[in-house]
């Protein structure tokens, strides 16, 4: 089973909440009173998910999902109002009081997501002899075609997706076009 953080200042919350994820089975859950009982946990731990109130005892939780890693998802389960006040649109909001249908399907979307993530962020990144072909591509088409790195980097991707080849392959065209 999955792990995630319930962070409420109110622990009579987290425990309810604690109870219906654990009772259907959708994840064990690691319970924080702070802000900075997350930080530690979300890094001892590697736990992705954190589902949260509006604050904690030490900072508020848009705060404290800026300090965390790119690869934590958040969700805030507050009264409306307080789901309204969040600025970030990158944190998913579950509105209070919530129905325990709700609040599974939501935790087990956001278990979903994030393995999805960690699936895609751990493809494998191009050898150092890949990238410096693609870099040496760009470096031509800027300076024959006055692109920027930018305007270069766009062309090699779209021509790389519009053939259905890899970035590298593409560089490596480019190249041959160039000097043959």
């Amino acid at each position: 089973m999955e792990k995630i953080i319930l962070a409420f200042e109110n622990e009579a919350n987290a425990l309810r909440l604690k109870e219906i994820l654990e009772s259907n089975a959708v994840a064990e859950c690691t319970l924080c009173r702070t802000a900075d009982q997350v930080r530690r946990a979300v890094r001892t731990l590697g736990i992705s998910v954190v589902v949260c109130g509006y604050k904690l005892a030490d900072d508020s939780c848009e705060n404290l999902y800026a300090d965390l890693p790119p690869h934590c998802f958040m969700m805030m389960v507050a009264v409306q109002s307080r789901l309204e006040m969040c600025g970030s649109d990158e944190i998913f909001k579950l509105p209070a009081p919530v129905r325990k249908e709700a609040l599974v399907s939501s935790v087990r979307m956001l278990l979903q997501m994030c393995g999805s993530f960690v699936r895609v962020s751990r493809q494998p990144q191009r050898s150092q002899a890949e990238a410096a072909l693609v870099a040496q591509a760009k470096a031509l088409l800027m300076d024959r075609h006055g692109m920027t790195e930018a305007q270069a980097h766009r062309f090699l991707q779209k021509r790389s997706m519009d053939s259905g080849r890899r970035l590298a392959d593409m560089a490596r065209l480019v190249l041959e076009e160039e000097y043959n």
